[in-house]
């Protein structure tokens, strides 16, 4: 049975929870002491992902790391038409989304750590670059919006927006609220309608 590497508190960790339930998937967890325990640096996690982050998922002898590159996986194996994973003129588009959740908003997980764990770093800087992609979402949402759209990729929800999701909805941990952003307000509306949705600490599954 695939297995999940999991800290209940991570939204990369969330990620891959909240695809699982959307595709009914079935697995394991076992759970990492992340914090204050750092078992993820631990010589046993550090053997699965040299790297030492969460997640860490194990299908049938395929070792992941990565939550975006877990989302493609899973919509690979388990959505056979393509729906959540499309492969026409989408794709580019769905993996630019992609790279952007594994990238600039991660300052809001980075902000996050630093206001809730006490990690080290400039949390005012962070949480400038938090906002900054923020904005960048907003701003994309509001047009798809405008010309009738919902969803960050096409007319059905992709991996893109599993992959925005949880961070765009646990900024308010690291002081970023959601009043200057009604397009996404919207859109996690949607979001939580969807089929199977399951929350997480800080974001849960009402609305």
């Amino acid at each position: 049975m695939p297995k999940l590497y999991d800290y209940v508190l991570s939204g990369s960790c969330y990620k891959v929870r909240l695809m699982t339930a959307l595709l009914g998937v079935t697995y394991e967890t076992q759970a990492i002491d992340f914090y204050p325990g750092r078992e993820h640096k631990s010589p046993a996690m550090l053997a699965l992902n040299p790297l030492g982050q969460l997640p860490v998922f194990e299908d049938y002898g395929l070792v992941l790391r990565d939550a975006q590159a877990i989302l493609c996986h899973l919509a690979n194996r388990h959505d056979p038409a393509g729906t959540w994973l499309p492969r026409d003129q989408r794709f580019g588009q769905v993996m630019m989304w992609l790279g952007f959740a594994g990238g600039e908003l991660m300052a809001v997980s980075a902000a996050r750590m630093v206001s809730m764990l006490g990690y080290p770093g400039d949390l005012e800087a962070l949480r400038a670059k938090g906002r900054m992609a923020m904005r960048v979402i907003e701003d994309h949402l509001s047009d798809r919006q405008l010309a009738g759209g919902i969803w960050a990729v096409g007319d059905t929800p992709t991996i893109a927006d599993i992959a925005l999701f949880p961070y765009v909805m646990l900024s308010h941990d690291a002081g970023i609220g959601h009043e200057d952003y009604p397009a996404i307000n919207l859109w996690q509306r949607q979001v939580r309608r969807l089929p199977g949705f399951v929350g997480m600490p800080g974001i849960p599954d009402y609305f």
